[in-house]
């Protein structure tokens, strides 16, 4: 007996790599969060929505790709709040999330309550809005993260994109692409790019780094929203 410390457990040899050997040690752990697709590569991409610190994310892109996102993210565990002015687009979908729990709510434009949010039960706010959205009642904190659908670029759109940690941008006209560019300050190559970029693509960017995404639905969100596609 070892004061304070029990029974000396059996000895072993100690498990011992040579320092030559480390840099072939690899461990599969990728990052934490909602799988948005496939990148260049093939590889998954993770956006990690449940945070303890506010984040804001716009999207200039298609209902589609939104309510993906809304029903994936409901998938981790969250609860999603949808401030929306067109909720017969998406009722099926608060129907059908969360096996009849009511995991996805909706409420009219400016009528969100506040939603508790914590880190045993993280929160999604998706603001579809249209066009011009107003601030929003209920605001990026910690365990609630916001997502913003613009279905085009407005006079809104630079101050919500400045405001943003991440930007996702589909197709989108050359003007458009032009003024995105500038925000973002994209390279010309990614700027010509997004006039052209298939249904389901997103370009997710920062100022600093950006990563174009495919994103497929399964079969479940195909049979619930249809195929992707940018236009409503």
């Amino acid at each position: 007996m070892r004061g304070g410390f029990g029974l000396v457990g059996p000895r072993r040899e100690r498990h011992v790599v040579p320092s030559a050997d480390l840099d072939a040690l690899a461990l599969p752990v990728g990052d934490d969060g909602v799988v948005i697709g496939v990148d260049a590569e093939g590889r998954s991409a993770v956006l990690g929505i449940n945070r303890p610190t506010p984040y804001e994310v716009t999207l200039i892109g298609g209902l589609w790709t939104a309510q993906v996102l809304a029903l994936r993210a409901a998938a981790t565990g969250a609860r999603v709040a949808v401030e929306t002015g067109r909720s017969q687009v998406w009722s099926g979908l608060a129907q059908a999330a969360g096996g009849g729990q009511p995991c996805v709510t909706l409420h009219e434009v400016g009528r969100v309550p506040p939603q508790g949010a914590s880190a045993g039960s993280p929160v999604l706010v998706v603001r579809d809005c249209g066009m011009r959205p107003p601030r929003g009642r209920v605001v990026a904190g910690p365990w609630q993260s916001v997502l913003t659908l613009l279905p085009y670029l407005s006079l809104t759109a630079p101050r919500l994109l400045q405001q943003s940690s991440l930007v996702g941008v589909q197709r989108v006209s050359p003007d458009e692409a032009e003024q995105i560019g500038r925000l973002m300050r994209l390279p010309r190559q990614a700027v010509a790019s997004l006039p052209t970029l298939g249904d389901g693509v997103t370009l997710w960017c920062t100022p600093r780094d950006r990563q174009f995404v495919m994103t497929q639905g399964t079969e479940t969100e195909t049979g619930l929203l249809g195929g992707a596609r940018r236009i409503d």
